[in-house]
């Protein structure tokens, strides 16, 4: 054992038994967590060959289609669970608000200290997954998809960025930061593979060009 870990033995105990305690106290993750990491440029690639080619149907969508926000641990809804698990320092109280804390929205590269100012972003955003199959899904098959916590599918992040975003895919928008580029395709296309959804033409050769980047 290098002479550092062996010197830091006892106080790194201590601190890995603090964020356990920690994380069983709130019943969710513990803060400074990320956007579930997303396959990879190569995997993404794969998979992007595979999915089907459409024209995208708006036709019959409203967002109430899509239930938001399911309790996810204890008290936590979605939203309350996103923001603990993407904050630093997030205080809650009994009801699982965030009373304190801060967010740094990956997007823009903002750091926020209230949760108004933060939105939760569905990556894949409800409309777009409605227009490219959901709308043949159960209400029960939207409400996992809006409410998913285990693919790179929800993020907070900086609200009028997100507002700006809407239901835009990639050939139309893309988050401000272009460091995020390769990130942000590689979830969305992980997205799209694991639901089934389809891309359109100009979707797909947008993904395709960002991807051949990372």
């Amino acid at each position: 054992m290098p002479k550092f870990y062996a010197r830091r033995r006892v106080s790194i105990l201590a601190a890995l038994t603090g964020l356990i305690a920690s994380a069983a106290l709130f019943n969710s993750p513990s803060a400074s967590a990320a956007l579930p990491t997303p396959v990879s440029a190569s995997t993404a690639r794969t998979y992007l060959a595979s999915l089907t080619v459409a024209t995208e149907v708006r036709t019959g969508y409203e967002r109430d289609l899509f239930p938001t926000w399911d309790t996810i641990s204890g008290t936590c809804n979605t939203r309350e669970w996103i923001l603990k698990r993407d904050g630093t320092n997030v205080v809650t109280n009994s009801a699982c608000t965030a009373t304190s804390g801060s967010w740094y929205s990956v997007y823009d590269g903002a750091t926020w200290t209230a949760a108004s100012d933060v939105d939760i972003d569905h990556l894949v955003p409800l409309a777009e997954a409605w227009d490219s199959g959901a709308r043949n899904w159960t209400t029960a098959q939207r409400e996992a998809f809006a409410n998913d916590v285990t693919r790179p599918q929800l993020l907070a992040v900086t609200d009028n960025v997100n507002q700006s975003k809407g239901d835009k895919d990639p050939a139309e928008w893309m988050p401000p930061l272009s460091s995020y580029y390769c990130t942000y395709v590689r979830a969305w296309v992980q997205v799209k593979y694991y639901y089934g959804l389809s891309v359109d033409s100009a979707e797909k050769s947008a993904l395709t060009s960002y991807l051949s980047a990372c």
